[in-house]
């Protein structure tokens, strides 16, 4: 068996080289002081603190490491608050295809019908299914840098959506509609667009009555983006800045959310198992609906940063608000991954939810991919303990 693994900042694609008629792998009994062992060292250079939790029939476990405050040192909180970043496209993608189910959106309609004048008139036309996989070859906005300095400075400047999208598409499609994917926050900017277009309330007051409130999840959070809070107990997120030979870490807890659809949501490792087993068990979209979320288009994906390893190397991997994650013993689960500045994170699960995986890393590389080691260990105590000897 061929054994692949890629990390590129908060987001994990692994693959394996498994014949077409092989099975689902099994899942490994959960060994506790490997799970601890995962998150052990902290504080270190990359990441202050961590926050793991396993639940499901397959196994339950819960921990922390590091410090959730490094001026007093206090612990991280098990029941902390954390910024999800794009693991809010698990949200925004739950609200349209509930929309779908009740008629109101259709997802091979094109955003242009729903949206008039967002884009170009020159671009060709784009479906909201072809948004929200990721296929629309949209390109990104560059208003938000990625230099550590600059974010510390404007971690409080916002955007409206509008403004990401039209600097978005003053550049052309990367390539035509449906033809290939390509991972790109844009597409999520749209999708909250169109709720709201679409209902005639926010994209807050849909995520609110529609998902939240029903589930009761007392710690997830849709802020405006001028409210730069981090509601509730939390861990402190951390950039770190090297200025003249001298590194400082900056707090960022506080910081914009305007990344809002795309991935600007707050919640905690509770609030996030409960939203994921209702999600999966068609508790939250209808089954037939639900369906897309476990559908990857067969097209190329282009970009390099995923889906280019293992049997479909260069193949998508990325459906309706999730991302399918293959690991060398063939156990299969999908789920999604997100970063803002300070929080590096997951959500991920079996199809069956025998076993759910949550954790939130307080990285301090500005998303840079160095917290990368403590995630592969992670994925290995929880889902397959070769993958650390890949």
């Amino acid at each position: 068996m061929r054994r692949h693994l890629i990390i590129t900042g908060a987001m994990l694609t692994l693959t394996t080289a498994l014949g077409p008629t092989a099975s689902a792998g099994t899942l490994p009994p959960l060994d506790p002081a490997v799970l601890q062992k995962a998150i052990s060292g902290l504080p270190s250079a990359t990441v202050t603190g961590a926050l793991v939790r396993v639940s499901g029939p397959a196994g339950r476990w819960s921990g922390t490491s590091g410090t959730g405050d490094v001026a007093t040192g206090e612990p991280v909180p098990a029941n902390g608050t954390f910024r999800i970043g794009s693991t809010s496209k698990m949200f925004t993608a739950a609200v349209v295809l509930q929309l779908v189910a009740e008629h109101r959106i259709d997802l091979d309609q094109t955003v242009q019908h729903y949206l008039p004048g967002l884009l170009p008139a020159w671009y060709p036309a784009i479906t909201v299914r072809e948004i929200l996989n990721h296929t629309s070859g949209l390109p990104g906005t560059s208003l938000d840098s990625g230099d550590a300095h600059w974010f510390v400075e404007h971690r409080l400047d916002s955007w409206t959506p509008q403004e990401l999208v039209a600097d978005a598409v003053t550049h052309p499609l990367e390539f035509a509609p449906g033809t290939r994917q390509r991972y790109n926050g844009t597409n999520y900017f749209v999708a909250g667009l169109l709720i709201e277009r679409v209902t005639g309330r926010t994209y807050a007051e849909e995520v609110r009555r529609r998902i939240i409130e029903p589930l009761r999840l007392r710690d997830t959070y849709v802020l405006d983006r001028h409210d730069p809070r981090l509601p509730g107990p939390h861990a402190h997120g951390y950039v770190a800045v090297t200025d003249g030979g001298v590194t400082t870490l900056h707090d960022v807890s506080e910081q914009s959310p305007y990344p809002w659809a795309e991935g600007g949501i707050i919640s905690s490792a509770g609030d996030l198992t409960r939203f994921i087993r209702a999600l999966f068990g068609g508790r939250v979209v209808p089954r037939t609906e639900l369906q897309a979320m476990f559908t990857v288009p067969d097209v190329e994906y282009v970009g390099g940063e995923n889906c280019n390893v293992g049997p479909n190397a260069g193949r998508a991997c990325f459906s309706v608000g999730l991302t399918r994650t293959v690991f060398p013993n063939g156990v299969t689960v999908w789920g999604k991954t997100g970063a803002r500045p300070g929080y590096t994170g997951g959500l991920f699960a079996t199809r069956d939810l025998r076993r759910v995986l949550v954790y939130s890393l307080n990285a301090t590389g500005n998303k840079d991919g160095s917290e990368s080691p403590y995630l592969v260990k992670i994925a290995a105590a929880v889902f397959d303990p070769e993958l650390g000897n890949s």
